[in-house]
């Protein structure tokens, strides 16, 4: 992290037919509330942004997504990111468009790289975030860690390494990664800080660390491992920690925040 950058606070919101839900592993769905008023309550509470991921949209679905950009952005005035469903820069423009700040894209940028490099000259690197879910590869004993980078929620591994394409999609244009370990998501046993740090040492775009989030401290170690960004679901979700609780501990422990 760079010195006197404040760290953002990040409440996820994953969307599926319209509820936010949360899961461990990306499996085991539970039921945490409407999207929009759950946003609003955040920004009311202090959330520094939002972001939304539709998990299940496809070309039928991919208006859902849109409309939920328009109806937040009524009752929403902190910035916000929505993803699911982009395939293509009209795409983008449309939630953007909606009321959306920023658009993340992840299938859609494996398949076709090319969608960063369109997406960064019209909208601006700031509004194009790479966002990746991750799984650890099986290593020896040993040997220095690697990651994987998955599709279609999860379920499909491309084989290909994580650092190579984060290097590629800030090279094309990405203004933010999301790191997703889906090997950390929802047990609340603290994000990948191994991920963190290797993606921090090989790029220079602002990262935000996802999955794992059981408390503030965690959120420190992820600040300490090179995240800019902090962003958490089941604790916010389900009322374990505060956004006020988490930001005041955060300033204890050193960590500039809002």
């Amino acid at each position: 992290m760079t010195v006197g950058l404040l760290v953002r606070i990040i409440p996820c919101l994953d969307v599926d037919a319209g509820r936010v839900v949360k899961g461990t592993n990306f499996k085991d769905l539970r039921d945490a509330g409407d999207p929009v008023e759950l946003a609003a309550l955040y920004d009311r509470e202090g959330a520094d942004e939002i972001v939304f991921y539709d998990i299940t949209a496809s070309h039928e679905q991919r208006n859902t997504a849109t409309e939920l950009a328009r109806r937040t952005a009524e009752k929403v005035f902190i910035p916000y990111t929505i993803g699911g469903g982009v395939r293509s820069a009209d795409d983008m423009r449309a939630m953007l468009r909606a009321g959306a700040d920023k658009v993340s894209i992840n299938s859609a940028a494996v398949r076709n790289p090319d969608l960063i490099n369109e997406s960064a000259e019209r909208f601006g690197n700031q509004c194009v975030v790479l966002s990746v879910d991750v799984k650890r590869r099986a290593s020896a004993p040993g040997s220095a860690p690697g990651w994987e980078v998955y599709l279609n929620g999860g379920r499909l591994n491309t084989g290909m390494d994580v650092l190579s394409w984060l290097v590629e999609g800030e090279r094309r244009g990405a203004g933010e990664f999301v790191l997703n370990s889906m090997d950390a998501d929802g047990t609340e046993g603290g994000y990948d800080l191994e991920l963190i740090s290797a993606v921090a040492e090989k790029t220079s775009v602002p990262l935000v660390a996802s999955g794992g989030a059981g408390g503030p401290e965690h959120m420190v170690a992820a600040v300490h491992a090179g995240a800019g960004a902090v962003l958490a679901a089941s604790i916010f979700h389900f009322g374990e920690w505060s956004i006020a609780e988490v930001k005041e501990y955060m300033r204890r422990a050193g960590i500039p925040v809002r």
